[in-house]
């Protein structure tokens, strides 16, 4: 089996123990990680804290931290391929996929490779006489960051970049399902020359190092991916340090579609939103809400559209849909969908799991019109849809508004005075229009309630990665009147 290690303080190290990943596709251990416990997340926080304030890192100026940004994207791109193999062998999402969407990694780290030197700070038209006022932006310090199994190498980009271009320190921890993309990740920060200490990359389970990890005392900042239970234990393990933080909490995204939409291209986005990475996406479109006028005619669409998905080994080109990455994910969706049927739902197609090795489950729809399916409220992380149907605009919004959630939404109608009202009305941090799941390290990607706060994407990302410093400089030569003396 492959052995994987931890990259701490510049080196490559074993944790204090092992354990083995499993290939999704077979459920056969293919490869030994690295364990990551509080003696580990001691050593590496300790590091970047070092780093952060001694030695080469804190004395680069910002376009040299740019370069070294710039040298990171370029060897992305390079070995893109080999990145992209191991994250299908570990998490089972398709190679089409994967491959795809990691060379498209390297375009945020060149992204925040430019703006690295464009983090301004400001003067301030103070009004008192004899002062110079002015703002510097400064590296927040050092950012713990933890990283989902789903599209781990994009999921640190937006942090990782961000946060270097600010000047910052870190240490990430990647999931225990599915760590050796970013492990391997860390051999390109090595060659790339960042200074020992700056980027730290480890793995382990949630006790024995997530929790160690964010409430650590030399931490400032937490930068979470996952679901809104770890996300209320993370929240809390920070009272200990006072450590800000940002929430990516995934979503229960609302899809759309008017009568007068382009019905053949929205069922496409709507199968590309919900069956891509077999729906392991937090911006999976998990709410169908369609006019009652067409729903017949779109579910058939869909239908017949999920029915002829390839389903098969992710590392083969030819697959369309691969397994869920883990055992206990295929559990919890089949949990669901039974009770979901047991509510009322309606099953149009799917529902079970194919047979022979892996954890396979096909492409699912739900029609859950007249029912209290509980589909319609929990994120399923599978390729489920749940599809419910509305007769005015007004219902529709309130059908897109009923959750917790407030990630994403699609939005398909051909009426765009319809979509201006609309995507003001619906409370989500990325409204899609007559398109889905389309991402750019330019657009800050976030959302509302259980979805999470902050922002990965674009400028406000870096600039979260600061904190403001005030610096005040009296300029008159007369000396200050002591205070004491009454005048």
């Amino acid at each position: 089996m492959q052995r994987f290690q931890c990259y701490i303080d510049g080196e490559f190290a074993d944790g204090e123990a092992r354990f083995e990943s499993i290939d999704p596709a077979t459920g056969a251990a293919w490869a030994e990680m690295p364990e990551a416990r509080e003696a580990d997340v001691d050593r590496a926080v300790e590091a970047a804290h070092t780093a952060l304030y001694d030695g080469p890192w804190p004395k680069l100026t910002a376009t040299q931290r740019g370069k070294l940004l710039y040298k990171l994207a370029d060897l992305v791109a390079e070995k893109a391929q080999k990145l992209a193999e191991l994250e299908t062998r570990d998490t089972g999402k398709i190679i089409r996929e994967t491959s795809a969407q990691i060379a498209y990694v390297a375009e945020y780290y060149r992204y925040y490779a430019g703006i690295a030197d464009k983090i301004e700070g400001s003067y301030l038209p103070i009004d008192k006489p004899d002062m110079d006022v002015w703002l510097r932006r400064e590296p927040i310090g050092v950012v713990a960051m933890v990283v989902p199994w789903n599209s781990q190498l994009f999921l640190s980009a937006v942090k990782i970049g961000p946060a270097l271009a600010a000047g910052c320190t870190m240490v990430v921890k990647a999931s225990e399902d599915g760590p050796a993309p970013l492990l391997e990740f860390a051999r390109l920060v090595h060659e790339a020359g960042f200074p020992a200490g700056v980027v730290n990359i480890i793995t382990g389970f949630g006790p024995s190092c997530g929790a160690a990890l964010s409430r650590h005392r030399k931490v400032d900042h937490i930068a979470f991916t996952g679901g809104p239970e770890t996300a209320r234990h993370v929240v809390r393990n920070s009272a200990e340090n006072l450590a800000s933080t940002s929430l990516e909490l995934g979503g229960k995204s609302p899809f759309i579609v008017f009568a007068d939409a382009d019905l053949e291209s929205a069922a496409n986005a709507q199968v590309a939103g919900i069956f891509a990475a077999t729906g392991q996406s937090c911006v999976a479109g998990s709410r169908l809400i369609v006019e009652r006028s067409v729903k017949d005619r779109f579910l058939d669409l869909l239908k017949g559209k999920a029915e002829a998905v390839g389903i098969g080994r992710p590392l083969d080109m030819a697959t369309e849909v691969g397994p869920l990455a883990t055992q206990r994910q295929r559990d919890h969706i089949e949990a669901l969908v039974e009770h979901s049927l047991a509510a009322g739902a309606r099953l149009v197609t799917g529902g079970t799991a194919p047979e022979g090795a892996g954890y396979y489950y096909r492409p699912t729809i739900l029609d859950c019109d007249g029912s209290s399916s509980p589909s319609l409220e929990e994120e399923f992380f599978g390729p489920v849809l749940s599809v419910l149907s509305f007769e005015t605009e007004a219902e529709a919004l309130e059908l897109a508004n009923n959750t917790r959630y407030g990630l994403a939404a699609g939005l398909f109608t051909r009426d765009l005075t319809r979509a201006h009202r609309l995507m003001k009305g619906i409370r989500a941090g990325i409204v899609w229009v007559n398109t889905y799941r389309a991402v750019s390290p330019i657009a800050p990607f976030g959302g509302f309630g259980l979805s999470g706060h902050g922002r990965e994407g674009g400028m406000a990302a870096a600039l979260d990665f600061t904190r403001t410093k005030t610096v005040w400089l009296r300029t008159s030569d007369e000396p200050i009147p002591d205070p004491f003396v009454m005048r």
